[in-house]
Order: structure tokens, then C-alpha cells, then sequence
């Protein structure tokens, strides 16, 4: 390879390197999503791609702007240590309510379960 091909190729990686940057973009938390957000506890959906009632989680949590963390514990090593050693499972979905002392573990997935564990968890 010539050193004007070497120079035209790091060139074109340069580019689409930046172009690439440049098209990423972050959604904003505007003030009245912020205040929304605090409504709730911190939510964590331990969850597989290929699983219809963990989709279906997404989903609703998504459909009703209810914020989560999603930890996929096929492609996340510690998410599925957690799971299985911290949360004692090994199906999914379990959906974690608060943090540390405070949390609630809810495992398998309906609207009416959600509702009423998020009812616990925001009584705590």
C-alpha cells in the first residue's frame, strides 16, 4: 500500500469516524421528564432479548414513560451474577424495585403485578 493510499484511507476512517460521532444523539431529560422521573423508585428489569414477557415489560414500562434500567444477562456477565446469585433466579424477567435495603424483587411480569409492587416500593 502507497503512502497516498494509507493517507486517503485514514482520511476516509477520520470522516466517518466523525460523521458517525456527530450522529449520535442523547435524548435530554427536560425539567418536566426530571420531575416525572422522581415519582418513581430506581426500576431495573433484568431481561433476555428473545423473551416475549420480557419484551412485554419493556414495552409497557416504555409505553407508560415509567424510567428503567434494562440489564440483558445473556450479553451482561454481572447482570446474570446478580440475577442468579444476588436475586436467587434463574428466569426472567425479575424487575428490581429501590436499592439496597430498600429493594423489592418481583419476579415474572403483568401490568397489575407491576402496579402493585410499585405501590410497595413507593410506600417504603
Amino acid at each position: 500500500m502507497t503512502k497516498s493510499t494509507c493517507a486517503a484511507l485514514a482520511l476516509t476512517l477520520i470522516t466517518s469516524f466523525s460523521a458517525g460521532a456527530e450522529g449520535i444523539h442523547q435524548s435530554t431529560l427536560t425539567p418536566a421528564k426530571a420531575a416525572e422521573a422522581k415519582r418513581y423508585p430506581q426500576i431495573v428489569l433484568y431481561s433476555v432479548a428473545w423473551c416475549p414477557h420480557c419484551r412485554e415489560a419493556k414495552e409497557y414500562l416504555t409505553k407508560n414513560d415509567i424510567p428503567f434500567i434494562n440489564r440483558d444477562v445473556e450479553v451482561d456477565a454481572k447482570a446474570l451474577e446478580d440475577l442468579t446469585i444476588r436475586y436467587n433466579s434463574t428466569g426472567v424477567p425479575v424487575i428490581v424495585f429501590g436499592k439496597d435495603k430498600e429493594e423489592i424483587v418481583m419476579k415474572g411480569f403483568t401490568p397489575e403485578l407491576f402496579q402493585k409492587t410499585l405501590q410497595k416500593a413507593r410506600s417504603k
